[in-house]
């Protein structure tokens, strides 16, 4: 494990050495990669959370195969500059993944395979980190009744401290759902599956819900308008507060596999993964090592990358 960490590491030096040049402040009218080469790499990157000021990116990078995540960080040193990404300072024994911020941002809340006591690895649980002057604070795994012997992922907050999360529980409306626990008297509660205007028999996970638990987004797959290995899908909840049945967000779809969906605390700009990629299944003249190499070493070589969009132009577009 501690071997993987330092390949990491490695990787990450050797992209990005040099502080990266990003601006957040107009996002595209139409999907784009973000960071083409300091965020968006030939390494898999996936999910993404910005701090509420503003000022601190996180997001996850794992090895092929997923068989090891790490969470990683830059933070801005003015308009347009940020540091390069290193492993947030909890991370990079277990696999950690899919971070997201508190509403005032002093929480970070992430899924992890870390073991409560011992070195051995475990399922999937919520955990959090909490900020300190010094830093972020030792993990805490939220416990129960979040964390169960199956596995829990891909937390996301509301305002009022409601966790929205996916898993795949016995009894539950599909083959994985989306989970909400509602926090009352400051202790989360018994979870509960959303109903089937969200989740269906089919796959439902990595859901995003906004700060006043208004609107939704999520990943199905297996749906009759799937258009690929994975789409992103929207509900919005009527004037009674029930949600409304989800629909595809089939302008930002592919044919691979598109998830991990996040939008800006300031409600402007979607954040999403993405897998699709550019790779060739023939060549116009003889294939040669280098060719080969090139591709794999491109950003669209069929890892993930982080992609992004004016949120409101995606709100326009949903009737």
């Amino acid at each position: 494990m501690k071997l993987i960490s330092a390949l990491l590491a490695m990787t990450i030096t050797s992209v990005s050495a040099q502080k990266m040049q990003l601006s957040l402040k107009t996002p595209p009218d139409k999907i784009a990669m973000l960071g083409v080469g300091s965020i968006s790499t030939f390494i898999n990157e996936r999910d993404f959370a910005l701090s509420p000021d503003g000022k601190e990116i996180l997001y996850t990078i794992s090895t092929p195969k997923s068989t090891f995540q790490a969470i990683v960080y830059s933070k801005q040193i003015k308009e347009g500059e940020w540091t390069s990404p290193e492993v947030v300072s909890f991370a990079g024994l277990y696999s950690d993944l899919e971070p997201a911020f508190s509403a005032d941002g002093n929480t970070l809340y992430f899924s992890s395979n870390r073991p409560i006591n011992g070195n051995t690895v475990k399922d999937f649980d919520i955990w959090k980190v909490s900020r300190t002057a010094g830093g972020w604070s030792e993990p805490e795994n939220l416990g129960t009744p979040v964390n169960t012997a199956a596995d829990e992922f891909y937390p996301s907050i509301a305002k009022n401290g409601n966790l929205y999360y996916t898993a795949a529980y016995e009894g539950g409306v599909g083959k994985e759902d989306i989970y909400v626990s509602t926090f009352v008297k400051k202790q989360y509660q018994k979870p509960t599956a959303l109903d089937t205007a969200v989740n269906s028999i089919r796959y439902e996970f990595n859901a995003f819900v906004s700060a006043d638990e208004q609107y939704i987004l999520f990943t199905s797959y297996g749906r009759k308008d799937d258009t690929g290995s994975g789409d992103l899908y929207m509900s919005i909840k009527d004037e009674t507060g029930k949600w409304k049945p989800a629909k595809n967000l089939k302008e930002l779809n592919s044919k691979q596999l598109d998830y991990c969906p996040y939008v800006s605390p300031d409600g402007k700009i979607l954040f999403f993964t993405s897998e699709r990629h550019q790779l060739p299944d023939s060549f116009f003249s003889k294939a040669s090592y280098t060719s080969v190499k090139n591709i794999v070493s491109n950003p669209l070589n069929g890892t993930g990358n982080i992609y992004w969009i004016d949120f409101q132009q995606v709100r326009n577009s949903f009737k």
